[in-house]
């Protein structure tokens, strides 16, 4: 790995994740705070960390996270989805495991858009014959 970071970008849902990967100690930092204290839930917390703990590499990267937009959970895929982009950037041969647990793969799932003429996106106003 080398001094200079890597950087890739992860998307999911409203979120953006920009990750910056260096050679380090395992640090983790999203927007200046420590995982553990930005991601309150044990589950997100895992979901990030799982690129790294499916190729082998916990504890090899330091990362800086900038995330915004969306919720946590939304968040924590493009993280996720950040970090794996990330672990192949600096070595490609994590390629296949990382393809067959998904993590390479943006999860197009968002929003439906609200239609004119309706209360939301499905939703219909109650019909009435009279």
């Amino acid at each position: 790995m080398a001094k200079t970071g890597l950087c890739t970008v992860g998307r999911r849902k409203k979120s953006i994740a920009r990750v910056h990967l260096y050679g380090g100690t395992g640090k983790i930092k999203v927007n200046g705070k420590k995982l553990q204290d930005y991601l309150k839930r044990q589950n997100l917390i895992n979901m990030v960390n799982q690129p790294l703990v499916v190729t082998g590499t916990e504890g090899h990267y330091d990362i800086k996270i900038n995330v915004k937009g969306g919720g946590t959970s939304g968040q924590a895929g493009a993280i996720r989805l950040g970090i794996a982009r990330a672990i192949l950037l600096d070595d490609d041969s994590h390629r296949k495991v990382l393809k067959e647990n998904g993590f390479l793969t943006r999860d197009s799932r968002a929003k439906e858009r609200q239609k004119y003429g309706q209360p939301g996106a499905r939703k219909k106003f109650q019909f009435s014959k009279r």
